[in-house]
């Protein structure tokens, strides 16, 4: 590992998550918060999001979206993990 290694989260949330305004509402939350990535829909019904950034900051991101969203999550699978950066903002993937 780096030290140039940034925490990130891999999540995917399951629920009644598609066509709700979750990815936009993610987006939305994250403009809140010192971090980069990404939210997408998956063919399966659930969402990926992945998020970077300093590690408080990035679980307090994942606190107040779960918080947000908690009517349309049913479940949420949380990788943590540390990478190379690869996001300079964060953003709603198609």
């Amino acid at each position: 590992m780096s030290s140039e290694d940034i925490f990130f989260l891999k999540v995917a949330f399951r629920g009644r998550v598609q066509g709700v305004g979750f990815r936009w509402s993610t987006q939305r939350v994250a403009a809140g918060f010192a971090v980069t990535g990404y939210v997408k829909n998956l063919p399966d019904g659930s969402v990926e999001m992945v998020a970077e950034g300093q590690v408080s900051e990035t679980k307090s991101f994942l606190v107040a979206l779960r918080e947000q969203m908690k009517s349309c999550i049913e479940t949420c699978e949380v990788e943590e993990l540390r990478g190379p950066r690869s996001f300079t903002e964060f953003s709603i993937a198609y």
